[in-house]
Parts: C-alpha cells; sequence; structure tokens
C-alpha cells in the first residue's frame, strides 16, 4: 500500500546520504520533496504541514549540525516524527463488567462484517468468549454472511433476521450473551453509501441501548482523503474510541493511515491485511512507520512465523536440517507452513535491506508458482518424497502428468532441492559453510 511513498522516500534519504554535510539550503530542499511525496500519498495537507514543520525545526538545529552522519540523523528525525503522527498504540479497553461491548460502525462496503469475525476470531484466541450480533438489517445477505462466518469459524452469532429493529436486535444480542455467559458482545452494524442523518440517529439509538466499551471505526485505507472526513463525521456524531483500517494490503496511496490519527485524535487499534479471517494485525506505530520508511518490520515477521509453525515441529525441522536429513515431505510441511504467513511480496518487505526483491516478486505469480510446486511433490509417492534420488525418467514422467506440469518442472525443482541439501551439508561444517552461504544470497 505504500510502495510508492516508500520509493519516493527512499529515493530522497539516498541522494541525502551522498552529503557529507548538510546545510540549511539541503534541509529545506529535502523536505520539500518529502512534503511532495506525502501529499501524493493523499496525506491530509494540515498533516503534511505540521509534519514538516516539527522535522524542520529540529533538522536545522544542533540536533544534526552537530552529528557524525547527518544523513542518518535526518532520517532518524522522520522516523521519529512520523511515528508521533501515528500516535500511540491502540488497544481494546476490555474492563468493567462482562459483556463487553465492541460497536463496529463504518460506510458499506469497508468491511465491517468480515471485521467481526476477524476481531472475534482474534479475541477467542486471547481467551475471551465472543458472540457476534448481526445488526445490519438493510445490506441483502448481511445477515446471512455473518451467520456463514459464524459457522465457518465455529463462533456464536445472534440475528433476528430483518425485518426487527438494529437497536432491539443489538440489545437482545447483548441480553443473549449474558445468559450464555458470554464475555465479548461485537455488533456489526448497518452502513450506508455516504454518511446520513438517519444512519447516524440509528447508530445513537444501539449505542444509547448497548453502551458499548469500544466504537471502532471500519475504515477503507484505499478512499484515500475521503475516508478522513468519514471519521471526522462518525467521531463528531457517535464519538469514536478507535480506528481499523481495512484493505492495508491493497495498492492504495496508503495516506489515510498517517492522515486519520491525526485528524481525528483516536488511536488506530487493527490493521485488516487480507480477505481471511486471520488477515488482522494489531497496530504498532513504530513498525508502520519502519515499513514506510524501507525500514522492514522484523517484528511482525516473527509474529507470523510463531502463529504458523507448530513448536514441536520447529524443534524437529531443526534437527533435520542439522542432520542433513531433510527430504522432500519436510520440504512440503515447510512450504505450507509458509502459505499460511501470508503473500511472499509481503513477507520480503518485513525483512530490512531486501525491499527491491520484494518489488520484483508478484504475490499473483508466487502463488501460482507456490500452487505447482505443492502439486509436483503431492504427485510424488511417500518412498519418492522421503528419497528423491529414486526419481528418474520414467517416474519424472508420471510425476509431470499428475501435477500437470513439464519434466523440465520437475527437474528443476529437484535441482533446487539438491541445492538446499547440499547447502545444509555445509553449514553443518561450519564457518566455511556460513560463508558459502552468505557468498550465495550476495
Amino acid at each position: 500500500m505504500f510502495e510508492n511513498l516508500t520509493d519516493k522516500l527512499q529515493a530522497v534519504f539516498k541522494r541525502l546520504g551522498k552529503r557529507g554535510i548538510l546545510r540549511e539550503d539541503d534541509v529545506k530542499e529535502i523536505l520539500r520533496e518529502v512534503r511532495l511525496a506525502l501529499l501524493e500519498a493523499d496525506v491530509h495537507y494540515k498533516v503534511v504541514k505540521d509534519f514538516v514543520g516539527r522535522v524542520r525545526e529540529r533538522a536545522v538545529g544542533a540536533e544534526v549540525t552537530e552529528s557524525l552522519s547527518p544523513a542518518q540523523q535526518v532520517v532518524k528525525i522522520v522516523h521519529e516524527e512520523l511515528i508521533a503522527t501515528l500516535g500511540q498504540p491502540g488497544r481494546l479497553e476490555l474492563q468493567g463488567n462482562a459483556p463487553y461491548v465492541i460497536m463496529l460502525v463504518g460506510l458499506q462496503g469497508s468491511g465491517k462484517t468480515t471485521m467481526a469475525a476477524k476481531l472475534s476470531r482474534q479475541l477467542r484466541k486471547n481467551g475471551h468468549l465472543p458472540i457476534m450480533v448481526a445488526g445490519d438489517t438493510y445490506r441483502p445477505a448481511a445477515v446471512k454472511q455473518l451467520e456463514v462466518l459464524g459457522r465457518q469459524l465455529e463462533l456464536p452469532v445472534y440475528s433476528e433476521g430483518s425485518r426487527a429493529s438494529p437497536p432491539r436486535i443489538c440489545a437482545n444480542g447483548v441480553r443473549e450473551a449474558k445468559k450464555r455467559g458470554l464475555d465479548v458482545v461485537i455488533l456489526d452494524t448497518a452502513g450506508r453509501l455516504q454518511i446520513d442523518g438517519e444512519m447516524m440517529a440509528e447508530l445513537e439509538a444501539v449505542k444509547r441501548a448497548t453502551k458499548p466499551v469500544e466504537t471502532l471505526l471500519v475504515a477503507d485505507a484505499m478512499t484515500g482523503q475521503e475516508a478522513v472526513n468519514v471519521a471526522a463525521g462518525f467521531h463528531e456524531r457517535i464519538g469514536l474510541t478507535g480506528l481499523i483500517l481495512t484493505k492495508v494490503d491493497g495498492d492504495a496511496r496508503g495516506g489515510a493511515a498517517i492522515s486519520m490519527r491525526s485528524v481525528t485524535g483516536v488511536p488506530i487499534k487493527y490493521l485488516g491485511t487480507g480477505e481471511k479471517t486471520d488477515a488482522l494485525e494489531v497496530f504498532h506505530p513504530d513498525r508502520l512507520a519502519s515499513r514506510i520508511l524501507g525500514m522492514g518490520d522484523v517484528l511482525t515477521l516473527i509474529e507470523r512465523a510463531e502463529a504458523a509453525f507448530d513448536q514441536e515441529q520447529a524443534v524437529k525441522m531443526e534437527r533435520k536440517l542439522r542432520e542433513a536429513s531433510f527430504n522432500l515431505e519436510d520440504f512440503l510441511e515447510q512450504l505450507q507452513q509458509v502459505k499460511k504467513m501470508g503473500p511472499l511480496d509481503q513477507l520480503l518487505d518485513m525483512i530490512p535491506g531486501v525491499r527491491g526483491l520484494a518489488q520484483e516478486v508478484s504475490s499473483e505469480a508466487t502463488d501460482k508458482q507456490f500452487k505447482r510446486t505443492e502439486a509436483i511433490v503431492l504427485s510424488m509417492t511417500l518412498e519418492e518424497r522421503r528419497n528423491p534420488r529414486i526419481i528418474k525418467g520414467s517416474r519424472k514422467k508420471r510425476i509431470a502428468r499428475g501435477s500437470g506440469t513439464t519434466v523440465q518442472e520437475v527437474n528443476a525443482l529437484l535441482n533446487q532441492f539438491r541445492q538446499m541439501q547440499r547447502m545444509m551439508k555445509q553449514l553443518r561444517k561450519g564457518t566455511r559453510g556460513m560463508q558459502g552461504l552468505a557468498r550465495m544470497f550476495g
């Protein structure tokens, strides 16, 4: 989402790094380019003005001029001020007497219904007992969609069809949660194509009837400047406690994410990073700032790996790698685990220093390659997976036919696997192997 902004800021900082001494005119020129990059990324002009002003004040002072590396110091200041603009990390305030009511609001199409399922899934993972309430009686199939998501995730859903009034449905949903001993109620409320008085009056009635501890605006980050206006409108009438940005994995310019916190004063609590129900990240301003500046996000990468990989399997795999007994069955298992972590281009973007490689990786092409590789390995017998050396001409033809690929593609996979095995053997030999591995990766 922040690709264009990241590229432009990195280009500015690259030129900056070539200057040994920074004069005030240099700082002005740099900040002019930073301002243009932010405006082109759809960041609100008032937010850009305040941001650039704060950076200028620090960058022309002793903090930079007395630094041994002025260029790095300016990047550090930009990073710190970007974190300040994104605000403190917001967390759900689940305090007081249960059940805790979380009210989701937003325009139609922002992804509230799917977000209700994502949030419920994450809360259950954290030890809570959530129930979703189908309070959107206007959008066709909204109730049905929530019920389907509830069945898929094995989570309870309270609904009364599309004839009852939303305030009554939501109030009854809270009573149902109390009766069943559930501690979190997530209200999926109705949206409109645009903010109107009738919509706001209904949301105010729902809020009075349920007394939510959290009122979260689900905002489509791809709507740009309009998302900022929507957030301000909802906050003025309903009183928001937090923001959830959806579709941050899209190709929008990303300015809304930077602007909304500053304009509303309301913290961002979650980022929706995909369509699946597990594609939800807790918002960390420092990590997002690092991503925007092309510095990677190793902590989020580690968290995704911890969620995707089973600890017992990881220990077993480590032993196999150490003993160089890693086979194609293990390879398939690892491939399936990596797929759970998300698109490969997203993962590469989180590793510092490999942004150029991430840009070359197409998410769609990678997904097709993963499926092709998976099909090839699944077309092998158990014996072939455990001992790939027995795979000769006739077996390769059979595997290619079974996986819908060519013998050349089967050969390519086997060659890559043999290279991997040789690499593992080198690693066992210690430093020389590590040096060889380092050379392979440039």
